[in-house]
Formats: C-alpha cells, sequence, structure tokens
C-alpha cells in the first residue's frame, strides 16, 4: 500500500477539509455513522436535519459522488470517493448515504429503463425523496432466497401481499426497493422480483420497532393486496434476485465505520483524562488494546481500497474488514460502560430535570449505554458475523463451508 495521496487526492482533500469547517452541522459526538442511520433513529427533527445537510452536499455534487456526472453524480475516483468519506468521518460529519444512494440508486442505473432513471434518480440526489429496503421478513434473514411476499401479475399490475420486518426508516420512505416472489414453483433464486414500491400505495401499513436502545429505527410493513405498476417492476421478471444482489458502491472499504471506532476510542481517552486520569492497570491496558485494534481496522479498510484502486473486486478482504470492524464496535462499547462503572448504566434521558440523581451523575450524557446497547446491531446488520466468518473461510481460505 502508499500510504501518500497523490497531487490531485491531496487537493481534494483539502477542498473537502476546508468545506467542511464552513459548512458542517454542529456535532454531539454520534455522528461518525450514516447521517441517514442517524436520522432514521431520531425522529422527524433528525430527519429534516439530514435532508437539510443532503442540500449542502448537493450543491457540491457530493450527494452521490460516485455516480458517473450524466446521473448528477460528481464521477469521482475510487480513490476521491475514499478521501470523501475518510474525510466526514474524521470531521464526525453526517456522511451522505441510505438505501436511495447506496443501493436503489446504483442498481437503477444499471437496470433501469429511461424512464425509471429519470423518476427517480433526481429525488434521491436532492434529499427529497427517501428509500427504504424491503428484503428482510421474519423467516428470510440471512437466507433471503427464503423469502415468501409473493406478487401476482394482474392485468397492468402485480398484486402484492406478505410482510417484511427490519426495515429502517420506513416510517419516513416514499420509496422501497422491494424483492417478492413473482413464481413460487420455480427454484426460490430464480423465481423473485425487484419493484421500486410506491410507500403510499393503498394497503402498505407501517409498524415501528423500539430497539433496546429505545430508538425508532426499524419497522414491520404489511402488504394487504398492494397494487404495483408493472412499470415499477425493475430488471426482468423473475430475475430480481441477479437484481439484488448488484452492487456499484465504491464504499465498500468501510472506512467511516474503521475511523468512527478511532474517535471513539479517543473519546474513552479524553473521558478518563477528564476525571484525572487514574485507571486500575487492567483497564490501561484494555484501553490500550482498543486503540490498537482500532488502527488495525483502519489498515483493513485501506486494504480494501487498495484492491480497488487496482481494479480488484473485494470479496472476502470486504468481509474481513465487516466483520471486525462490527465485533470491535462492541468490544469499545464495553469497555466505556466499564471505564464509567456502574453510573455508565444510566442513559440521561429522564425528564426529572437536570439536578436529579438519573441525570446529575450520568457520564457523558448518556452516550456509554446507548453506544453499547446499539453496537449489539453491528454484528448482524447487512450480513451477520457467522455469514462473514463463512465467506472469509470458503472464499479466502478456501475451507468447506460451516
Amino acid at each position: 500500500m502508499d500510504f501518500r495521496d497523490t497531487p490531485e487526492d491531496a487537493a481534494f482533500r483539502k477542498e473537502v477539509q476546508a468545506f467542511l469547517v464552513t459548512e458542517q452541522p454542529s456535532r454531539d459526538g454520534d455522528e461518525a455513522r450514516s447521517a441517514y442511520q442517524a436520522a432514521s433513529q431520531g425522529g422527524p427533527e433528525a430527519m429534516d436535519r439530514y435532508q437539510k445537510w443532503m442540500k449542502k452536499l448537493a450543491s457540491k455534487g457530493w450527494i452521490a459522488p460516485a455516480w458517473p456526472v450524466e446521473y448528477g453524480g460528481a464521477g469521482m475516483s475510487i480513490m476521491q470517493q475514499f478521501v470523501f468519506n475518510e474525510e466526514l468521518a474524521k470531521a464526525r460529519a453526517p456522511r451522505p448515504g441510505g438505501i436511495g444512494i447506496a443501493m436503489a440508486g446504483p442498481t437503477i442505473i444499471v437496470y433501469g429503463s429511461g424512464e425509471q432513471k429519470k423518476e427517480h434518480l433526481s429525488g434521491m440526489l436532492s434529499g427529497d425523496v427517501i428509500w427504504c429496503q424491503g428484503f428482510s421478513e421474519p423467516g428470510s434473514g440471512s437466507d433471503l432466497a427464503s423469502l415468501q411476499t409473493s406478487a401476482v401479475k394482474d392485468g397492468d399490475d402485480y398484486v402484492v401481499n406478505g410482510q417484511k420486518i427490519w426495515t429502517s426508516g420506513a416510517q419516513y420512505a416514499q420509496r422501497m426497493i422491494l424483492l417478492a416472489r413473482t413464481d413460487p414453483q420455480a427454484p426460490k433464486h430464480k423465481g423473485i422480483s425487484y419493484f421500486l414500491l410506491d410507500m403510499k400505495s393503498p394497503g402498505v401499513t407501517v409498524r415501528p420497532l423500539v430497539n433496546m436502545a429505545n430508538t425508532p429505527g426499524f419497522n414491520e410493513v404489511f402488504f394487504d393486496n398492494v397494487r404495483i405498476p408493472a412499470k415499477d417492476l425493475l430488471g426482468e421478471e423473475n430475475r430480481g434476485w441477479y437484481v439484488g444482489t448488484t452492487t456499484l458502491d465504491f464504499e465498500r472499504s468501510s472506512i467511516g465505520t474503521s475511523v468512527a471506532q478511532t474517535n471513539a476510542v479517543e473519546d474513552l481517552v479524553l473521558f478518563v483524562r477528564g476525571r484525572g486520569g487514574d485507571l486500575h492497570p487492567t483497564l490501561k491496558l484494555e484501553l490500550a488494546e482498543r486503540a490498537i485494534e482500532a488502527e488495525t481496522a483502519r489498515l483493513l479498510s485501506y486494504r480494501v481500497i487498495t484492491l480497488q484502486n487496482r481494479g480488484m473486486v473485494p470479496n472476502h478482504e470486504a468481509s474481513a474488514i465487516k466483520l471486525y470492524a462490527g465485533e470491535l464496535g462492541q468490544r469499545v462499547a464495553s469497555t466505556g460502560l466499564k471505564l464509567a462503572g456502574l453510573y455508565g448504566m444510566l442513559d440521561g434521558r429522564s425528564k426529572l430535570g437536570p439536578e436529579h440523581s438519573a441525570n446529575r451523575y450520568t457520564p457523558n450524557r448518556g452516550k456509554f449505554v446507548r453506544s453499547y446497547l446499539n453496537a449489539v446491531a453491528g454484528t448482524i446488520a447487512g450480513g451477520t458475523s457467522e455469514v462473514q466468518r463463512n465467506i472469509i473461510a470458503g472464499r479466502g481460505l478456501g475451507l468447506p463451508r460451516d
């Protein structure tokens, strides 16, 4: 790996840094994750801030920087995309993302008709249209191809019945990328179609799910004879599985997540120093281990981006950083709780007033316990740790599947 920027990449890095100095929204220390994720878990006000920030980035062409220019992107190189994401993460600025930019848009660019591109891409870039992902079902998670939501052709429409779950941001979304079974007799991977669903369609019901951190990030979505026009079928009927596995998202390096872990460790160090720096030797060693692990995560991210920059397609390498960073997030959060002691279990959101003991003795406004609870999802979302280990074993080490 060459850790040095080219002159062009160095100039672009300075441009991004200068933009962030003047335009970055206020921070609360938790925004190294995607702005969309934070917004979908933070309520209407957070979603409003997300859309305003998207419009600022849109003015620079940075909403979808890796998209081709003809579709409204900035046409950035792989390394420029990496630099952009790295600098936003370092500054703890909200990163653009969401299902529209990361998944729906790139897939429509590849498989969509001219009419579909014209109808949907501009709304993603402006931040005016929020998308969600209708893939997982109560009985179909890691084995997604076993999904049972049905779509039956009826004239110029498809009639959809079934249920989706763990649908982030569905309570705000205007559109959904939806996988549904159109041929129940075909092998499970070959009878699925891919739809662009209008969430305002009659028969769509969204039910929020509150997670253990008391945030409504996920939803259940129910379909009761929902009619989807045939024009909203993306790609060929019964070929939706192959459409769904398409990914043109250049950000597979997880640099944002890796930098977030470094930021989290730095926050723990500042917390200890703020309390006088007196720490049990065992906890000192644990904190040092977290710092080393965060640096390891960053280097794994650099490995992935180096492969991409050479024209190679990261496979098990991307799974390795996803697995490592997800489990590291849980270890960092656990260390935070240990540093805070028993008071670390208070979340600081009591409505009893700032002088009440529930709030007065809460370290870092309850960030430690919320980070701990939210970190659980890091080894589930985007492919469980078990799935990632199977990919690494089979494709990276040539071992048989578990």
